[in-house]
């Protein structure tokens, strides 16, 4: 896993009015590592439709379609992966049930970094590296150097790192040669405009998201961690 990890998150885009299965195929024509669905507040049904629609889509791309906290849509609508947090489903049962999933862990701290690699996931998001606003009750930020000891751990591991938390284009430059992705969300959409201005076009939002998304990929695609972490 190299590159941008895209987050699709079906409130956020709820909020900006934006087709979630267009902003979808607007990221992946970039090609990204991977897009992952959260839908925190969405019904089951509403989110499960949108995976199946986005799994032969990212299978297409070659991007690793991930199911937030759900195993259970992750299988019905053909996902290749499932992300869980430090109080969700644990591992081990959802590789019991699920076992043609991968599995992506999120963690905060070293101690909850290392139990994870040590559970083999196929990745291991860490963060929040920055300050972040789309997400309830954030950790505490982990800063650069926090990120930078989580690298080495996770290289250590062969496991793949991905950054997650605040990550804008400015501050992913700071992350190149650390991490082999970086989770996005906010900063894949253009800022809204102010009242009083004109707001663009669904077309014109879109072909923004494409150029953010590409110029986030580009960054870590080609570029190996410095630790040389399996991909």
């Amino acid at each position: 896993m190299r590159g941008l990890y895209a987050i699709v998150d079906l409130g956020v885009l709820a909020t900006r009015r934006i087709d979630p299965v267009a902003f979808a195929h607007a990221i992946l024509r970039v090609g990204p590592a991977a897009l992952q669905v959260r839908a925190k507040d969405a019904p089951a049904r509403e989110t499960l439709a949108v995976m199946r629609e986005l799994a032969p889509m990212c299978h297409r791309s070659g991007a690793i379609l991930v199911a937030n906290d759900r195993p259970d849509l992750a299988i019905l609508a053909g996902c290749d992966c499932v992300h869980i947090g430090q109080t969700d489903m644990p591992i081990d049962r959802v590789r019991r049930i699920a076992p043609q999933l991968g599995v992506g862990l999120s963690t905060h701290t070293i101690a909850q970094l290392d139990a994870a690699v040590a559970a083999r996931p196929l990745y291991v998001a860490y963060g929040p590296v920055f300050e972040t606003a789309t997400k309830k009750d954030p950790d505490p930020v982990v800063g650069v150097a926090g990120l930078r000891v989580a690298a080495a751990h996770a290289a250590a591991a062969h496991v793949p790192l991905v950054a997650i938390g605040g990550i804008t284009r400015e501050r992913a430059r700071e992350l190149v040669g650390l991490v082999d992705a970086v989770a996005v969300v906010a900063e894949l959409l253009p800022p809204v405009i102010v009242a009083g201005g004109a707001p663009p076009q669904t077309a014109e939002i879109l072909r923004e998201v494409t150029v953010r998304a590409r110029a986030l990929h580009e960054l870590f695609a080609s570029e190996p961690a410095v630790a040389g972490a399996a991909r």
